[in-house]
């Protein structure tokens, strides 16, 4: 195996456990842990809350900091962390521990969504390779899809906890791959002026509003849309199944968005990504139809993980010498969506006693989304001219 592919698959790793299995497994477990522990829907909503902050704390840590050692011994250390707080969930029923685990959980997301990426990205283009990351963002649906499917293999066999440790202990299948071959920074290689000439204050406020206004398309959407499936009689107890449709969805979309990029440019095949997340949300708030909903899922599944490779490709572009800072500084507005936009998503819906009026404020977010990279298409031309 080449070299390019231990790094790709180191990264792809990295996404599986610290995102997939440390993070995202949290949601098809919830029900389960709903139904066979003492948790309620008001301290399993706080749980999901304390994952956001731990990621958007660690985010704010990462978007501070120039040192690329510590940046890659903190990836490493997150790699454990994500194996221990997995574990940790089915070793204990204290509700202040959960909390804590979810916390830490949280903080380890950044290594692959963040770390890892800003890794990749620099070793490609070290090596004279094209630096997308389509490939390395496929891991974002793996992480849906292959734990995902774990869990409903297992829901009839195991009880809560012990699904949860198995699924830590799982988890070391990616983190071997992900500690062994993630290339150490360069500490030879020139650096870069950390500024790039087009990347303005406008085009950066541009761009943070933009994400911001992704992240609240998706996490009501993520929230909303499985929620919507599950309550249809056709696919009553599948409902585990809904999320690994979402995964397999993700997985080649973030490839197919790389592609799509080389064509169009990158701000274009933003947009057209906006665009479809928009008819995404949009089709469960106007439409009842099991086979509509099913394909606006699918929608869903093929854009958002496009959006976060999109996004932060495109910002290590203009930031080539320390990618991972600026994807950091980025993704704090995505991880403040993350964190306010579900509270005032459940707020409009107990009002409403609906779904609708919570997906039709996740439709504006992403049609201002759109606007705003309008802008940044304008300010890209004007460059170029």
């Amino acid at each position: 195996m080449t070299k390019k592919y231990k790094v790709l698959i180191a990264g792809i790793s990295a996404l599986i456990l610290t995102v997939g299995i440390a993070r995202f497994a949290y949601t098809p477990f919830l029900p389960l842990m709903l139904d066979q522990t003492e948790l309620t829907t008001f301290s399993g909503g706080w749980l999901a809350t304390f994952n956001y902050v731990g990621y958007l704390l660690a985010v704010l840590l990462i978007s501070q900091i120039n040192n690329l050692q510590f940046k890659f011994n903190f990836y490493r250390l997150n790699l454990i962390i994500a194996v221990i707080s997995t574990v940790g969930m089915g070793l204990t029923t204290n509700i202040a521990l959960w909390g804590i685990l979810r916390l830490i959980a949280g903080i380890s997301s950044t290594a692959g969504i963040i770390l890892a990426a800003g890794f990749v990205m620099s070793w490609l283009k070290q090596h004279q390779f094209k630096a997308q990351l389509g490939l390395h963002f496929s891991g974002l649906g793996l992480g849906i899809a292959i734990p995902g499917i774990l869990i409903a293999l297992m829901n009839h066999h195991f009880d809560w906890a012990s699904q949860w440790i198995i699924m830590g202990l799982f988890g070391l299948c990616f983190f071997v791959p992900a500690w062994l071959w993630m290339p150490a920074p360069d500490k030879t290689h020139k650096q870069m002026p950390m500024h790039h000439k087009s990347a303005s204050r406008r085009w950066m406020q541009l761009m943070v509003g933009a994400y911001f206004c992704a992240g609240v398309g998706y996490v009501i959407s993520a929230t909303f849309i499985v929620a919507i499936l599950e309550g249809m009689p056709a696919l009553n107890g599948k409902e585990d199944w809904i999320w690994v449709l979402l995964g397999i969805a993700a997985v080649p979309s973030c490839l197919m968005w790389d592609w799509i990029s080389l064509k169009t440019g990158e701000v274009t095949a933003l947009i057209l990504s906006f665009m479809i997340l928009l008819i995404s949300i949009m089709i469960p708030a106007l439409s009842d139809s099991l086979l509509i909903n099913l394909i606006g899922a699918l929608l869903f599944g093929a854009t958002f993980a496009g959006i976060v490779s999109l996004m932060l490709v495109f910002i290590g572009h203009k930031f080539p010498a320390n990618p991972a800072k600026a994807m950091a500084k980025l993704t704090i507005s995505y991880g403040i969506a993350q964190i306010t936009a579900p509270a005032i998503a459940a707020y409009i819906s107990t009002i409403t006693h609906t779904y609708t009026s919570a997906l039709w404020l996740a439709a504006a977010s992403v049609f201002v989304g759109i606007i705003l990279l309008l802008f940044i298409y304008q300010e890209e031309s004007r460059i170029a001219a």
